[in-house]
């Protein structure tokens, strides 16, 4: 599986850490249901089959980390941005 890395081009999954879903966001400390959401931001995830954002950390190249756009049947990557730099990084 090649991931392609917008700073080094493309390179094999090996040089890369999987951190997870890139999409849940972190709760407002000032949501009157913090406990609640911030349980569910920890500990509840989705099992996604089909297409999915999925953080992924450059540890064997520039260090960046990246959001990875994947499908999880088949494994094939759609593209690959800077985590930072993403249009759902809002």
């Amino acid at each position: 599986m090649l991931i392609p890395c917008p700073h080094c081009g493309p390179r094999t999954h090996e040089e890369f850490t999987y951190l997870g879903d890139a999409t849940p966001r972190r709760p407002d400390p000032a949501d009157p249901a913090v406990e609640t959401a911030f349980f569910e931001y920890a500990y509840i995830r989705v099992n996604p089959a089909g297409p999915h954002r999925e953080l992924w950390f450059h540890a064997a190249g520039c260090h960046a980390w990246l959001v990875v756009e994947r499908d999880t049947r088949t494994h094939t990557i759609t593209g690959a941005a800077p985590a930072g730099r993403t249009e759902s990084s809002s």
